[in-house]
Protein backbone atom coordinates (compact mmCIF):
# COMPACT_ATOMS: atom_id res chain seq x y z
CA UNK A 1 0.00 0.00 0.00
CA UNK A 2 3.11 2.13 0.61
CA UNK A 3 4.17 2.04 -3.14
CA UNK A 4 0.64 2.21 -4.38
CA UNK A 5 0.08 5.55 -2.35
CA UNK A 6 3.56 7.02 -2.79
CA UNK A 7 2.88 6.35 -7.01
CA UNK A 8 -0.28 7.91 -7.07
CA UNK A 9 1.00 11.14 -5.32
CA UNK A 10 3.87 11.17 -7.92
CA UNK A 11 1.44 10.45 -11.11
CA UNK A 12 -0.83 13.34 -9.86
CA UNK A 13 2.24 15.77 -8.93
CA UNK A 14 3.46 15.14 -12.24
CA UNK A 15 0.00 15.63 -14.26
CA UNK A 16 -0.22 19.24 -12.36
CA UNK A 17 3.39 20.02 -13.28
CA UNK A 18 3.24 19.04 -16.66
CA UNK A 19 -0.33 20.69 -17.19
CA UNK A 20 0.05 23.75 -15.66
CA UNK A 21 2.74 26.83 -16.22
CA UNK A 22 2.23 28.16 -12.54
CA UNK A 23 3.69 25.07 -11.20
CA UNK A 24 6.45 25.32 -12.49
CA UNK A 25 7.18 28.61 -10.92
CA UNK A 26 5.82 27.00 -7.59
CA UNK A 27 8.28 24.16 -7.71
CA UNK A 28 6.13 21.59 -7.93
CA UNK A 29 8.54 19.71 -9.86
CA UNK A 30 10.48 19.48 -6.25
CA UNK A 31 7.35 17.58 -5.20
CA UNK A 32 7.20 15.37 -7.90
CA UNK A 33 10.75 14.39 -7.47
CA UNK A 34 10.05 13.53 -3.82
CA UNK A 35 7.20 11.07 -4.79
CA UNK A 36 8.88 9.58 -7.23
CA UNK A 37 12.05 8.73 -5.24
CA UNK A 38 9.79 7.63 -2.30
CA UNK A 39 8.06 5.60 -4.68
CA UNK A 40 11.34 4.18 -6.08
CA UNK A 41 12.29 2.94 -2.51
CA UNK A 42 8.94 1.49 -1.58
CA UNK A 43 9.61 -0.32 -4.95
CA UNK A 44 12.93 -1.82 -4.41
CA UNK A 45 11.68 -2.62 -0.37
CA UNK A 46 9.12 -4.97 -2.32
CA UNK A 47 11.15 -6.80 -4.73
CA UNK A 48 13.52 -7.59 -1.53
CA UNK A 49 10.31 -8.34 0.57
CA UNK A 50 9.18 -10.44 -2.05
CA UNK A 51 12.57 -12.23 -2.90
CA UNK A 52 12.44 -13.10 0.95
CA UNK A 53 8.32 -13.52 1.33
CA UNK A 54 7.86 -15.64 -2.23
CA UNK A 55 4.23 -15.72 -2.76
CA UNK A 56 3.14 -14.79 0.77
CA UNK A 57 3.85 -11.31 -0.15
CA UNK A 58 0.60 -11.37 -2.29
CA UNK A 59 -1.45 -12.33 0.81
CA UNK A 60 -0.62 -9.43 3.75
CA UNK A 61 -3.15 -9.63 6.53
CA UNK A 62 -5.55 -6.89 6.81
CA UNK A 63 -4.29 -4.56 9.80
CA UNK A 64 -0.43 -5.06 7.93
CA UNK A 65 -2.14 -3.22 4.62
CA UNK A 66 -4.07 -0.93 7.05
CA UNK A 67 -0.57 0.18 8.96
CA UNK A 68 0.94 0.49 5.26
CA UNK A 69 -1.75 2.74 4.34
CA UNK A 70 -1.33 4.93 7.14
CA UNK A 71 2.75 5.10 6.45
CA UNK A 72 2.02 5.67 2.79
CA UNK A 73 0.08 8.86 3.56
CA UNK A 74 2.36 10.08 6.42
CA UNK A 75 5.15 9.69 3.63
CA UNK A 76 2.57 12.19 1.46
CA UNK A 77 1.70 14.35 3.80
CA UNK A 78 5.16 14.95 4.93
CA UNK A 79 6.37 15.46 1.37
CA UNK A 80 3.71 18.38 1.08
CA UNK A 81 4.77 19.62 4.58
CA UNK A 82 8.66 19.81 3.22
CA UNK A 83 7.30 21.27 -0.27
CA UNK A 84 5.37 23.97 1.29
CA UNK A 85 8.79 24.61 3.67
CA UNK A 86 10.43 24.96 -0.05
CA UNK A 87 7.72 27.26 -1.22
CA UNK A 88 7.92 29.47 2.05
CA UNK A 89 11.43 30.13 2.04
CA UNK A 90 12.00 30.46 -1.92
CA UNK A 91 8.81 32.22 -2.09
CA UNK A 92 8.77 32.80 -6.34
CA UNK A 93 6.05 35.06 -6.56
CA UNK A 94 7.06 37.34 -3.80
CA UNK A 95 3.95 36.99 -1.52
CA UNK A 96 5.65 36.06 2.20
CA UNK A 97 8.05 39.48 1.24
CA UNK A 98 5.01 41.70 0.30
CA UNK A 99 3.21 40.34 3.68
CA UNK A 100 6.26 41.24 6.03
CA UNK A 101 6.84 44.50 4.15
CA UNK A 102 3.37 45.38 4.83
CA UNK A 103 3.97 44.77 8.05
Amino acid sequence: MTLLTTVFAAVIATAVWYKNASARELKVSTLCLMYWGASLMWLIDAVVEYAEAGAEYFSPAPLDMLNDLFLGLSVVAFGLVIWLAILLIKDPKGVVKAALKRQ
